[in-house]
């Protein structure tokens, strides 16, 4: 048994804590089979716990404490604390894993609604288990969602810097408050922005994108590569550049007939990275049986 699921970008900058999309780099997790004791084999590094300290094991034993223990192997394509969900796409497959060695028949929403508890807010998760693009919220605990396709007519280029930024660090930045006024004025440009996404307008939506309140211009200064890009794709024909998630990735939203040339010019500023042109997944987690 295979479990798969992708990388996810959140915020698309007003979208706080509460929209995200997932995006074509993904996690795997083969089951091999029952052993004495949880194992995992990966190539992630010596800071990635290989026994039932693992996040992904956790949250499995989370869900169903009772688990038996298996042989698993776990590959991901999603760089750590970079922007890109990897800590959700880790506790999506956890509950996924729990669901299909305990044949639990979650639905969706009862994925969610764990998720959530454990991450904490549902803009990653939320993707990572439904595909596409996703609006959600969660209050009072009770956690709710939408589900919509992204805009055809749209290429996400990704520059993934080569150093870490963890969350935990880049919230430090923000406000513990807003005024009622900019509250008001930040609402409402998340309001435009999920407008235009829903509706296929790409130019306002990326305007409103590009004129968050909620966190970028708190975390900007955080991720030096941000203002060479943004400049980049303001002259070149981007839609809009936010941060993916807390950042430190670098997200240019453009036209397809730009792809080509945002890429070349995105290589051609030098800067310490990786650049990767990425697609919508519109299936999010998924299960292949062997």
């Amino acid at each position: 048994m295979k479990i798969t699921v992708p990388a996810t970008s959140a915020n698309l900058g007003p979208g706080f804590d509460s929209v995200g999309i997932a995006l074509s780099k993904y996690l795997s997790v083969e089951i091999l089979g029952e052993a004495a004791s949880w194992e995992i084999i990966h190539d992630l590094g010596e800071s990635i716990p290989t026994d039932d300290s693992n996040l992904l094991i956790a949250t499995a034993l989370k869900v169903k404490s009772d688990l038996p223990p298996q042989r698993l192997k776990m590959d991901s394509e999603i760089p750590l604390a970079r922007g890109l969900g990897s800590s959700s796409s880790v506790i999506v497959a956890g509950i996924e894993l729990a669901n299909q060695l305990a044949g639990l028949r979650l639905t969706a929403e009862e994925k969610l609604k764990i998720a959530t508890e454990i991450e904490g807010h549902p803009d990653n998760v939320a993707p990572a288990i439904f595909g596409n693009l996703v609006i959600s919220s969660c209050f009072e605990g009770t956690v709710s969602s939408v589900v919509a396709d992204f805009p055809a007519d749209c290429s996400f280029i990704a520059f993934i810097p080569d150093y870490e930024l963890k969350t935990s660090e880049s919230r430090q930045v923000l406000p513990e408050e807003l005024s009622y006024k900019e509250a008001v004025a930040a609402s409402s440009i998340a309001n435009l922005a999920l407008a235009g996404l829903l509706t296929g307008d790409l130019v306002k939506a990326g305007k409103a994108i590009e004129s968050d309140l909620f966190h970028e211009r708190f975390r900007q200064p955080l991720v030096k590569e941000f203002a060479p890009i943004k400049n980049l794709g303001r002259t070149k024909g981007a839609y809009a550049t936010y941060l993916s998630g807390a950042g430190p990735t670098v997200m240019l939203l453009a036209p397809k007939e730009k792809e080509e040339v945002l890429y070349a010019g995105l290589q051609a500023l030098e800067l310490s990275g990786d650049t990767f042109v990425l697609q919508v997944d519109q299936q999010g987690v998924s299960v292949k049986q062997d």
